[in-house]
């Protein structure tokens, strides 16, 4: 009997004890389940974490975002802003009075140049102006005598014909004068002068070289005209027209922004590629600083519309969706079991949302689910949270 009664003892104690092993891994899993689900979208930093890795809020702002052409190109100047500046005649470079990169106004001397030509110009010159002199005195007294029945009328017109013939001499002598910059008397040095006034661009001569007919010796380049040429593609023409207002950077310069305005359409394609030069002209006041043959990139802007938008870095992508952080309003404090010391936790949560244009660094949201318009916006630091919500990092309690 005894055995009976310490046999049906053990039983209820063993009973006993499986009922509270499965209570007690009952509720382990009450209580895990929750803080697993919440981890899947959500993400704690301690203040330390988020002072290190610079989080920056903000909130949704409305901006005037525009539907954009990409295009590249480069900066030009029209061909009547540019001068390549050659020699009519050939010589040696006596004396080169500019330097590359000085402003130069119209007709400015840059350079002379010696040839003994140019002394019989002005000798031939100065001949038939001496010839003409005589003959026009002998040409009225001929015209008198024949008035008169004097003289044959043959005497009268040979003297007139030879007249005409050194009146054309001296002016085809002044004329070649003249078109070398240089008067009917003085030096043998020919001037070679700026037809335009700009900066002083390529010197491709030196002192005591001889300068050929035809090659250019200097480059003068107005930079007040100063345009883009863009390319665009045949797919993107449609919708390119006269005034649209672009925004260009200059890739090489430190992505500075500059604006334009479109002026011109070429009505061919201009390369294999299949583009099109488009002209736009840029505004004075950002002209200045400009050289012919910056590389640039540029956004025409075919629409504009008002819409919600963040900075283009607030939003990043997991999958094939895209998200952004929010901040939540409290902050947890946690007492770490090795320190006595009590310290805070900043908890954000990712919210799905749908991207649409992106201009001037700034990108278009649409919601999917709606938020509070106060809500703290992370803005910068969202790809260490988003690597933090993976497992990449952030603080786990």
């Amino acid at each position: 009997m005894k055995n009976t009664k310490s046999k049906f003892k053990i039983f209820i104690l063993l009973n006993t004890l499986v009922l509270t092993l499965f209570t007690s891994c009952g509720e382990k899993k009450t209580e895990v389940t929750p803080d697993e689900e919440t981890s899947e979208n959500e993400v704690a930093l301690t203040q330390v974490q988020f002072k290190t890795v610079g989080i920056e809020t903000g909130t949704i702002e409305n901006r005037n975002l525009n539907t954009i052409i990409k295009a590249n190109g480069y900066t030009t100047v029209p061909p009547q802003n540019m001068a390549n500046v050659s020699t009519l005649i050939g010589g040696t470079v006596k004396d080169i009075l500019v330097l590359e990169g000085t402003f130069v106004n119209k007709g400015k001397v840059l350079a002379t140049i010696q040839n003994l030509e140019v002394v019989e110009m002005q000798e031939d010159y100065r001949s038939a102006s001496a010839n003409i002199e005589f003959l026009q005195l002998e040409y009225d007294r001929q015209k008198t005598l024949s008035e008169e029945n004097v003289n044959p009328r043959k005497t009268f017109q040979e003297v007139k014909a030879k007249l005409a013939v050194e009146r054309a001499r001296a002016q085809a002598a002044k004329n070649k004068l003249q078109a070398l910059n240089m008067s009917t008397n003085g030096s043998s040095l020919v001037p070679i002068v700026s037809p335009i006034s700009g900066y002083v661009g390529k010197i491709s001569i030196a002192k005591g070289a001889y300068a050929e007919t035809g090659t250019a010796l200097f480059e003068v380049v107005d930079n007040s005209q100063m345009h883009l040429d863009l390319n665009v593609y045949e797919k993107d023409l449609g919708s390119i027209s006269i005034g649209q207002e672009i925004d260009f950077v200059l890739t090489n310069q430190s992505n500075k922004s500059v604006k334009g305005k479109i002026f011109g359409i070429n009505k061919s394609f201009s390369n294999e590629s299949k583009t099109v030069a488009v002209h736009a002209k840029i505004n004075p006041a950002d002209a200045k600083g400009l050289i012919s043959g910056m590389y640039v990139s540029a956004n025409i802007n075919i629409t504009n519309a008002t819409v919600t938008a963040l900075p283009k870095d607030a939003i990043v992508r997991n999958g094939d969706k895209y998200f952004i952080f929010v901040q939540d309003e409290y902050e947890e404090e946690i007492k770490p079991v090795a320190k006595e010391e009590i310290h805070s936790e900043i908890h954000f949560k990712a919210i799905e949302v749908i991207p649409g244009t992106t201009d001037l660094g700034y990108t278009e949201v649409k919601l999917v689910s709606p938020i509070p318009t106060d809500t703290k916006i992370v803005v910068e630091g969202a790809f260490y949270l988003l690597s933090a919500m993976k497992g990449g990092g952030g603080h786990e309690h």
